[in-house]
């Protein structure tokens, strides 16, 4: 069983798996969003694919934890995925995730024009990574 990590923006949407055992989480692409129907239908098809079984949609919080306007936005997409593809989903807090996925790319040296296109993968697979980590059994 495969866990699907959603980074989900205004424009694109980050995406990445877990292996089969749910331990390592592998960024796999970055789908530019253009409408409900397409962005589901995405989905959808890469869940069919690579048989996943849950779907980690980032929960972008603010600072103080609260839900705001965006938060709100992913939460009605992730009550759409769930209802269209028939996988549950769950809602991952994916504060700093972004910042993070900048800090390895600044680790790695890579230019920010370099890094652009690839951000939002990053920021899925450390999103989904930090919920295979809570979830993992000993």
């Amino acid at each position: 069983m495969r866990v699907l990590g959603l980074d989900v923006g205004d424009k694109r949407i980050g995406i990445s798996m877990s292996d089969s055992t749910q331990s390592i989480a592998q960024g796999l692409k970055v789908y530019r969003r253009t409408s409900l129907k397409h962005d589901l239908e995405e989905v959808k098809n890469l869940a069919e694919e690579h048989t996943v079984r849950r779907i980690v949609i980032g929960l972008p919080k603010d600072l103080s934890g609260t839900v705001g306007k965006r938060a709100q936005d992913v939460m009605a997409f992730a009550e759409q995925v769930e209802k269209y593809t028939h996988i549950p989903t769950v809602l991952w807090d994916e504060r700093f995730s972004t910042n993070e996925a900048n800090r390895v790319f600044e680790l790695a040296q890579v230019s920010h024009r370099k890094r652009k296109p690839f951000i939002d993968m990053i920021a899925s697979q450390i999103i989904l990574q930090g919920y295979l980590d809570a979830h993992q059994t000993k």
